[in-house]
């Protein structure tokens, strides 16, 4: 079975930088996407950057420019780097993956079967 364990959330003021990273662990044959997605209290959960068997990535309009989603030569080890964070990005992070999605609906959480329990990252004013 797949597991994903996410790592490196905190505490910053606005503007500072975070890197998170999700290590993934099980069969991951033909898992063709890796993507981290977010949530805040009393909001859906949303798709923040994936990145596909290729290493090509999408990002939320949101977080372009500012965080750059990256996966290691085994594709075990999922990364995404935040900088310039804004109090909006205030959220649990999720790791997640999924061996058939929908390359036009890479962004949606409906698409991935595989998630991580989160890690959490505030950002202040």
């Amino acid at each position: 079975q797949v597991q994903l364990v996410e790592s490196g959330g905190g505490s910053v003021q606005a503007g500072g930088s975070l890197n998170l990273s999700c290590v993934v662990s099980g069969h991951t044959d033909s898992m063709h996407y890796m993507g981290w997605f977010r949530q805040a209290p009393g909001k859906e959960r949303e798709g923040v950057a994936v990145i596909d068997s290729d290493g090509t990535p999408s990002y939320a309009d949101s977080v372009k420019g500012r965080l750059t989603i990256s996966q290691d030569n085994t594709k075990n080890i999922l990364s995404l780097q935040m900088n310039s964070l804004k109090p909006e990005d205030t959220a649990t992070y999720y790791c997640a993956l999924d061996n058939s999605v929908r390359p036009l609906y890479r962004l949606a959480v409906d698409e991935y079967a595989y998630w991580g329990k989160g890690t959490q990252v505030t950002v202040s004013s």
